[in-house]
């Protein structure tokens, strides 16, 4: 025979896309509609269908950008022959873009109960009425704009904003038919495009590829393209014999989840994620009523609970199939957050929140940790994970890496304190499979770990903006169910995949430490404010659990609703789109307007509860909440304020500048406000690198290739000019600091900075208020630092990790812009510097010439960024960072300060000294959470790790009295101590390993006089 496959090809694929899909419904019967415009936010459906419809055609224009609009629609169901089905079919103005991007909508029956969405690819609505009998629903459509425009530019966009996304309708409503679909040419379809699918990835030369495409041949020769109904029968006659050739004994094994990964926002508001997962879950609950094996997977304990509020009917249904095993919580955190940013309690409380909602709702309690989306994964997640109880972790992410390629798909994970988890990456490298044969061959292709396992899993249905799977992914999933050349596809669930996986591969290899996506840096910087609004948030959070917990121990009401609702906001704009900065600018606005509502809690709770706690009278008090003593303060303890002030500092002018001095440290600015000199007295050590200047901004061109609000690309260091000018320096009179104030200008942008000593710090203070009318430029703060440092030590969650200074491996490399908490370290054998934070994450630290000799290091804070897409004015306006240098530090010095400049004791007034309401006999074991236990009992949880990266032995005494205490894991359950060492009537002994976590519960608390 000749060769002659690729037009064997091009004839068949014509004759799918012209003579066979356009057969699929038979005929079309034309709907009654009427519209009524809702006038700006959408409304519950009660309050829609109350109000006038007017008439309303196909081929109207419809919908302003972010607009809704319902359709009551009617008409008469159809008689239908055997072999066809009657449904509705709508096309809102669909385009070629990814559903979940575009128009979508919402299908009611008359009674406000949900029949399933309308999507491109899924735009058909089950007909429930019998044949001649007349009917009526309505239809929510949602005008929602594709912001992204395919991802192919990242141009700014006005779509992001309801005031400027424009009042212009912006769909043309197209179809809104009754169609009676052939369910036999449906099926040659689906037969056709699996085997079209599996055709294209067989190897030139193999027997099977040549057989599949001769079946496809025959398909196109038996069938009569002019009674494409009446042949369809013996189309799919020709397909059987090649869609019934078994897979082979070795063939790859995927589990195919069905899934819909729902950003809780991101190119849409959170309100619209509210529906979204209405329509998805709706759809969902719809296919699984013609496909009994489908399960589906879904994530994020707060989509459930908006669903539990605004749509209990469906809701209901949901908790049915729950029950059933057929829709399966996932993930067991309340969104599927971002893990490098959020602090070490507020990454727990994402599955102390999470799994206590699926457990209390549906008394099941996920076992892995599902974050296939997430932009790198923390060091710390392991131990987190494992102490909520979870077993298993799975993402694909780091498929997005720009440089190196992970070296495993299935591993154990291990944490920086030891702890493992197994964990998974679906070599399918996408969260939204459509289950074709490119991606199944992928998955095969990819899957690193052959020879010693087999099997992968494949999440499938469409995701960003919901939608899920579809009846073709499920008509492909049942022909590759045992399919020659294709690896075997089973309808699975997460747990059955990782149960197989972990029976498969009983010694798979282990990745310690962070898992860095090598993309999306610019995440640790990107819309400053809504990251200070997390910061702060978190440790109002902290202080208001701890006040209010000392009052309740004195009598008052514990706040727990207030609590709960604070953080549920915190942990919902901790999704891995909110707090990383890379929403369109409606979400952040709406960001930062509910951590304001936070912050006003929180503030109230902890005046509240400071008011029981200090007692009634005028002393004046200081109340700190840290883990350590500070201003004459025990941690967690009241004392008078001003007692043992230490010698003021001194601020004078010098020729050159100015010098700053306590008792401690002598620091010089010259005449720009940079930092000339930081010596410690004591010792006369240099902590500036010589001919170095610290306190030096610089301003950056920032365009990176792709993905503006992710991404910076490392050739922004080759554009970058310092921020020296200077519009005027000065000391400011204070009665006890040494204070500098200089004020710079650079383009659009005022810089103001206020350098403090203060009397008896071990550390210089610099504020930086930047008024920011820049575009497209990252600004950093610099410390040159008379250190040789061969690794940089970062704060993450419950710790802190080591990372090279230096880029001698392309993963070195690769690292150029890491994330840290509130500080970062770098020393040399007997000195060290410790830089801290009240609201920065991103920040390069690497080795540079020292000027003499040698090396010296740079740390450089990144404060600002100013990307156009998604939101074009983003991190426009003001900003306060906060930043403190200490030198001659260690660790231990480093983790103090990273608390000092973020829980700093408040100013009160009442009776006297309150004493500390838990003591810890060792500074490297910290107290990270105190507040009652979540069931409501009244009992005391103290949270606490080690932070110092050794052994630790200490004593937790609480000031109240209690009946026992035991060890539980993050959801407050009894486990086994592997901390508690001894307990007595008063005090409990631990002894815990390098950072480990370590939840105490005291029980039947008594209450304090």
């Amino acid at each position: 025979m000749h060769e002659n496959s690729a037009l064997v090809e091009a004839r068949v694929r014509r004759f799918v896309d012209e003579r066979l899909r356009p057969a699929v419904y038979r005929r079309f019967l034309p709907l009654r509609l009427e519209s009524w415009d809702a006038p700006r936010e959408p409304v519950p459906f009660s309050e829609a269908v109350a109000q006038t419809f007017r008439p309303f055609v196909v081929g109207e224009a419809w919908g302003r950008p972010w607009g809704t609009m319902w359709l009551r629609v009617s008409g008469t169901a159809p008689e239908t022959a055997e072999g066809e089905s009657a449904e509705l079919v709508f096309d809102l103005g669909f385009s070629a873009a990814q559903p979940g991007f575009q128009a979508e909508g919402t299908a009611y029956r008359p009674d406000g109960t949900i029949i399933k969405a309308v999507e491109p690819r899924n735009a058909h609505v089950p007909l429930e009425a019998a044949p001649g009998e007349p009917f009526e629903l309505y239809l929510e459509a949602a005008a929602n704009p594709d912001v992204g425009e395919g991802f192919v530019h990242f141009r700014p966009t006005s779509l992001g904003e309801w005031d400027t996304a424009g009042d212009d309708p912006h769909y043309v409503f197209r179809q809104a038919d009754v169609g009676v679909r052939d369910v036999t040419v449906w099926e040659l379809v689906q037969d056709a495009e699996v085997l079209l699918g599996l055709w294209g990835q067989l190897p030139e030369q193999s027997p099977r590829r040549a057989g599949v495409l001769r079946a496809l041949e025959r398909m196109a020769d038996v069938m009569d393209p002019d009674d494409v109904a009446g042949t369809a029968a013996d189309g799919r006659a020709a397909l059987a014999e090649a869609l019934h050739l078994p897979a082979s004994a070795s063939a790859h094994r995927v589990h195919a989840v069905g899934h819909a990964h729902i950003d809780s926002a991101w190119l849409w508001p959170v309100r619209e994620t509210q529906r979204k997962v209405a329509r998805t879950f709706s759809n969902v609950l719809s296919l699984q009523e013609e496909e009994p094996g489908f399960v589906f997977a879904a994530s994020s304990a707060q989509q459930y609970a908006w669903m539990k509020r605004f749509q209990p009917e469906l809701y209901e249904r949901i908790r049915r199939a729950v029950a059933a095993g057929r829709f399966v919580p996932a993930g067991g955190m309340w969104v599927e957050s971002d893990t490098n940013l959020p602090g070490g309690e507020a990454l727990a409380r994402q599955f102390v929140r999470g799994k206590r909602f699926f457990l209390e709702e549906f008394g099941v309690e996920p076992q892995d940790v599902w974050l296939p989306d997430s932009f790198g994964y923390s060091a710390a997640l392991p131990q987190i994970a494992k102490a909520a109880g979870s077993r298993w972790m799975l993402t694909q992410k780091l498929s997005w890496n720009e440089t190196n390629t992970m070296p495993h798909h299935t591993f154990w994970w291990e944490g920086l304190d030891g702890t493992r988890i197994f964990t998974h990456f679906p070599p399918v490298d996408t969260y939204s499979a459509m289950l074709s044969g490119s991606e199944l061959a992928r998955a095969e292709r990819q899957f690193a770990d052959k020879g010693f396992a087999n099997t992968s899993l494949v999440p499938f249905g469409y995701g960003d903006g919901g939608g899920g799977p579809n009846r073709e992914m499920l008509a492909a999933a049942a022909r590759l169910r045992s399919l020659e050349g294709s690896p075997t596809v089973e309808l699975s669930s997460p747990e059955r995949f990782f149960e197989a996986a972990q029976a498969e591969y009983r010694d798979p290899p282990v990745w310690t430490g962070e898992l860095y996506l090598e993309f999306h840096r610019g995440t640790y910087t990107s819309q400053a404010r809504t990251k200070r609004g997390n910061r702060r948030s978190e440790h109002t959070l902290r202080e208001a659990e701890l006040w209010a917990t000392a009052a309740a121990l004195r009598g008052a009401a514990y706040p727990y609703d207030e609590l709960e609702a604070a953080w549920e906001t915190v942990l919902l704009q901790q999704f891995h789109d909110i707090l990383p900065g890379s929403s369109i600018g409606w979400v952040h606005r709406e960001a930062e307007r509910r951590y304001a509502e936070v912050l006003a809690s929180t503030e109230r709770i902890i005046a509240q509860a400071l008011g029981v706690v200090a007692g009634e009278g005028a002393t004046p008090l200081v109340a700190n909440a840290g883990p350590y003593a500070w201003e004459g303060a025990a941690a967690s303890g009241i004392a008078v304020a001003g007692e043992g002030d230490p010698a003021p500092a001194t601020a004078v002018r010098t020729a050159s500048g100015f010098e700053l001095s306590n008792e401690h440290v002598r620091v010089l600015v010259d005449g720009s406000g940079l930092l000339t000199s930081l010596v410690v007295r004591a010792t006369g050590r240099e902590a500036i690198a010589p001919g170095g200047k610290g306190n030096l901004l610089s301003v950056h061109r920032d365009t990176p290739t792709r993905w503006d609000a992710w991404d910076i690309d490392e050739h922004y260091r080759r554009h970058g000019a310092d921020v020296t000018a200077v519009e005027s320096i000065e000391v400011v009179p204070h009665p006890t600091a040494a204070v500098v104030c200089v004020v710079r200008g650079w383009g659009a942008s005022r810089i103001t900075q206020t350098l403090t000593l203060a009397a008896g710090a071990r550390a210089l203070d610099i504020e930086t208020v930047v008024d920011w009318h820049e575009r497209q430029k990252l600004l950093k703060l610099a410390f040159p630092l008379d250190v040789h440092a061969d690794r940089a030590t970062s704060e993450i969650q419950f710790g802190h990790v080591h990372r090279p200074t230096h880029a001698n491996t392309s993963w070195d490399a690769a690292r150029f812009e890491t994330v840290a908490h509130r500080w970062v370290h770098v020393g040399e054998a007997g000195f060290g510097v410790a830089i801290a934070n009240d609201a920065t994450y991103g920040h390069d630290i690497t080795r540079v010439p020292r000027e003499g000799g040698g090396t010296a290091t740079s740390v450089r804070l990144s404060l600002l960024r100013a990307p156009l897409f998604p939101d074009p004015e983003a991190d426009q306006g003001e900003h306060t960072f906060r930043v403190s240098i200490r030198p001659d530090s260690g660790i231990a010095d480093a983790v103090r300060e990273g608390y000092r400049l973020n829980v700093p004791p408040r100013a009160v007034s009442g009776a006297g000294p309150v004493d500390p309401l838990v003591t810890v006999s060792s500074d490297a074991v910290v107290v990270e959470a105190v507040k009652l236990a979540e069931d409501r009992s009244g009992d005391v949880i103290v949270r606490l790790y080690e932070a110092h990266g050794g052994r630790a032995l200490a004593t937790v005494s609480p000031s109240f009295g209690f009946a026992s205490v035991v060890e539980t894991d993050l959801l407050e359950r009894e486990i086994a101590p592997s901390a508690v060492a001894g307990s007595r009537r008063d005090a409990v002994e631990l002894s815990l390993r390098p950072f480990q976590l370590v939840t105490l519960r005291f029980r039947s608390p008594h209450l304090v006089d």
